[in-house]
């Protein structure tokens, strides 16, 4: 029995997305759906560089949800490549193409070539925070300590 909630978000294809997969869970449990390289030829990003790659598609994400763009371990373990402002978050009322900041953080060039696998999107609800100003918060065991503060 499958109890995962699910919703429905609409994509638009932009032209140089033609002919690419638009996002896909790869696997039947996978929490995210991998996002597909729309470049229109071989880009090469070498060791230290940064760049913002196309997807080829734009969302319209409904009110009271998020969609992050997360790293592939695959491209982060066998290439050092990975997603430079992970989670990079895509707001409900972002209407623009959805761009992947790859930074290659590997010793060798990486070639980017259209259709490949460079990044995972994960969508979920977000919630919104009201505050409450106080003049001193609960304490806890930890208190203030911080990093490193566990040994």
């Amino acid at each position: 029995m499958d109890n995962r909630d699910t919703i429905t978000v609409n994509i638009k294809r932009l032209p140089h997305g033609e002919g690419l997969p638009l996002p896909a869970y790869m696997t039947e449990s996978a929490a995210g759906m991998d996002i597909f390289a729309a470049v229109s030829q071989d880009v090469v990003l070498g060791p230290g560089e940064r760049m913002v790659v196309p997807s080829g598609f734009a969302l319209e994400l409904p009110a009271g949800y998020e969609a992050q763009v997360r790293p592939r371990s695959g491209l982060a373990l066998k290439a050092g490549v990975t997603v430079l402002n992970s989670p990079g978050t895509i707001d409900a009322d972002y209407r623009g193409e959805v761009g992947v900041i790859l930074v290659n953080l590997g010793r060798d060039p990486f070639v980017i070539r259209r259709g490949e696998r460079i990044a995972q999107l994960v969508v979920g609800r977000v919630l919104r925070v009201n505050w409450e100003l106080k003049g001193q918060l609960g304490d806890t065991q930890r208190g203030e300590g911080g990093y490193g503060h566990t040994r």
